[in-house]
């Protein structure tokens, strides 16, 4: 379903909620991959990214909320990339001027789990 709206939605769910929906993405991560990917750390347990890198977003008025895409690395592992969204609904990226856009805010590289995984808390801890 295609839309032109930005979400209303204040995004807000329970801490219940987020541990429920944490744990059955680990325990299930694994299973939809193909054997030889398993033990691969294809996909994370999480990403994190600096609070400074969504300052650039924060700050430009024309932003009117984050969008999270997944794309992989050349090992196939998964990777969050969040861009920018006008009032619109479209991604903040000027499509003409791609592989020439210097100034387009495109976020990725955020500290993967694993490896670099962040201290155990009730939304991360092992099976």
């Amino acid at each position: 379903m295609l839309t032109n709206h930005v979400p209303s939605s204040n995004h807000v769910i329970s801490l219940a909620d987020a541990v429920t929906m944490t744990t059955r993405y680990r325990k299930n991560r694994e299973t939809v991959l193909k054997t030889i990917y398993v033990a691969d750390a294809v996909l994370p347990t999480c990403e994190t990214f600096n609070k400074a890198a969504f300052s650039t977003y924060m700050n430009n008025e024309a932003c009117k909320a984050i969008r999270i895409y997944y794309g992989m690395d050349e090992d196939l592992c998964l990777h969050a990339i969040l861009v920018g969204v006008n009032e619109d609904n479209e991604d903040m990226v000027e499509t003409e001027s791609l592989l020439e856009a210097d100034d387009e805010v495109i976020l990725e590289e955020g500290q993967r789990c694993p490896p670099m995984c962040p201290p155990a808390s009730v939304l991360n801890e092992p099976q």
